[in-house]
């Protein structure tokens, strides 16, 4: 793990000199992607810092404790620093374990987030209407962009399916945690006899999908010309103006021949050889989210639960974890970080097992 500490602060002070050095700094991409590098590193780097200095201190309180020679008095102030030096030293390093883990490449993505209502009618679709409050409210908390995409409600104040778009920094990393089905335990208002309801919604959290982008490799091209047929004016089947295009990877096809110029035939079957390939690209990206959604959501059953939201009791438990809230009012009104933060926690120590 210290090798790769050091190794990082020797990459941190590379990419010091460099961000002030002219050339680069009058290369702004190259400027800014350095910048970017840094910020990264830099809370490591600094943790690391206070890692060394803690160490150093510890060390040289031993030795003043080994040495001898002191009163009592200062004995014991030297004895409680060392102990919360040691302390001090057992977070330190516990804190950059956790900094040298892996990261999610999408965590510092907007988000996705999809509700549905699952098992329960009318009150399942209150439910989702109750979820999706709690994550507008949970956005507006963190200083996060919420945006309703779409949302099919119920007219009585519950929802069928909502998609919302949440634009922040770290919003993935937090809400991702979120994705399955939630469980509600209440009395609906139409209940006569007061017996308790069990309903469910699903959730699912996705990255923003990136813009897509088609590269398009021309020795993977094969250009054809000929000479062009039908109707097209008096030169147009003289010369070889035609054009057909051959995406060998793919084995699409595209051919062009409404132009009586071969160069304007050429760029038009580019365009269309271009969208074409993008669309094969956001097919495949489709059914990616499609899988990722399904694998998060389950079936909307009441028995594939994240989380029960306990109504009479108050309570809030994450079977995740097995950690429960009593202080659901605060919980639905947004307040969820608790939560969210034991689920970063045993998510860390997870990985920790396998770093």
């Amino acid at each position: 793990m210290y090798d790769k500490l050091d190794f990082i602060v020797a990459k941190y002070e590379e990419l010091s000199a460099k961000v002030s050095d002219p050339e680069v700094i009058n290369d702004q991409p190259v400027w800014q992607k350095h910048i970017r590098e840094m910020s990264e590193m830099e809370p490591i780097v600094n943790k690391y810092k206070e890692y060394k200095k803690t160490k150093d201190q510890l060390a040289d309180t031993k030795s003043m404790l080994d040495e001898g020679g002191m009163d009592e008095e200062l004995k014991e102030l030297a004895k409680m620093e060392l102990s919360e030096l040691e302390e001090s030293l057992e977070r330190l390093s516990s804190e950059l374990q956790v900094a040298l883990l892996p990261k999610d490449p999408n965590d510092e993505k907007n988000v996705i987030l999809e509700i549905r209502a699952g098992t329960g009618g009318d009150e399942a679709a209150l439910f989702g209407s109750d979820l999706l409050r709690m994550y507008l409210r949970y956005a507006e908390r963190r200083g996060w962009k919420a945006e309703i995409m779409e949302m099919n409600d119920t007219g009585i104040g519950g929802i069928k399916e909502a998609v919302v778009l949440i634009k922040g920094r770290g919003a993935y990393s937090r809400l991702k945690y979120e994705s399955g089905t939630h469980r509600v335990q209440r009395v609906p208002e139409t209940e006569s006899s007061g017996r308790i309801h069990t309903s469910a919604a699903t959730v699912a959290v996705l990255p923003e999908v990136d813009d897509v982008e088609v590269e398009l490799n021309p020795s993977d091209v094969r250009v054809d010309v000929y000479r062009s047929s039908g109707n097209g004016g008096q030169s147009v089947n003289t010369t070889d103006s035609a054009v057909r295009l051959t995406h060998m990877p793919t084995g699409l096809v595209v051919t062009c021949q409404d132009e009586k110029s071969q160069i304007k035939n050429k760029e038009k079957a580019f365009k269309v050889l271009r969208a074409k390939l993008y669309d094969i690209k956001l097919q495949e990206q489709n059914k990616e989210i499609s899988e990722q959604r399904k694998s998060q959501v389950g079936s909307g059953d009441r028995s594939e639960r994240i989380r029960t939201y306990n109504f009479p009791q108050g309570r809030v438990s994450d079977h995740r974890i097995g950690l429960t809230l009593y202080k659901l009012d605060y919980f639905l009104d947004g307040d969820i970080d608790e939560i969210i933060e034991g689920l970063i926690t045993n998510d860390q120590a997870e990985k920790m097992k396998s770093f």
